[in-house]
């Protein structure tokens, strides 16, 4: 019982994430259906000023094509199973500095600093997806399995130290042997 449920609210979950990207390309072009020179949008709960632009239909077309494409990113580096999916934070962080600008910044200035954002969280988010690139070429192409090392290193110590106590007790029995 409890199993189906599971199921069936996993259905859900993914119908509507389903539907949702189904719908994206009517939300990011709603603007369109704006009337030109409109000071204000009532929007569901909220209202849509102009923030510095033109208008309001402007300034839902700036934060649509940021937005829009921020949302998809994050919905695909959430359900992403593969080994470079860090990699699709430097589109998600680019958007996301982009709509920061858009929505703190005067009109004139989108789109012109945020690359500098950009390059201090790519150079993070690079050396993080090489070196997991790097683990696992050398894993499955190399058949290099780091942990198995690491044992076989440990094991190797372990004997070393024991054949020192060996040597150590060698020693001992020869001096005592010496002195009888």
């Amino acid at each position: 019982m409890n199993g189906r449920k599971q199921i069936r609210n996993k259905l859900i979950l993914e119908g509507l994430l389903a539907l949702f990207i189904a719908i994206t390309p009517l939300i990011f072009y709603s603007h369109k259906y704006i009337a030109d020179g409109e000071q204000e949008i009532n929007i569901l709960f909220f209202t849509l000023t102009p923030n510095g632009f033109a208008d309001a239909g402007t300034a839902l077309y700036y934060y649509l094509i940021k937005l829009v494409p921020l949302v998809l990113l994050i919905f695909w580096f959430v359900t992403c199973k593969n080994w470079w999916y860090h990699s699709i934070l430097i589109p998600i962080s680019m958007y996301a500095f982009q709509l920061y600008a858009v929505f703190t910044s005067d009109s004139t200035k989108i789109d012109e600093n945020e690359v500098l954002y950009v390059v201090a969280v790519t150079m993070v988010i690079v050396p993080v997806v090489y070196f997991i690139r790097i683990k696992l070429f050398d894993k499955h192409v190399h058949g290099i399995d780091l942990d198995s090392m690491d044992t076989e290193l440990q094991i190797l110590k372990e004997k070393e130290e024991l054949r020192k106590e060996r040597e150590k007790l060698e020693q001992r029995q020869h001096t005592l042997s010496k002195k009888m």
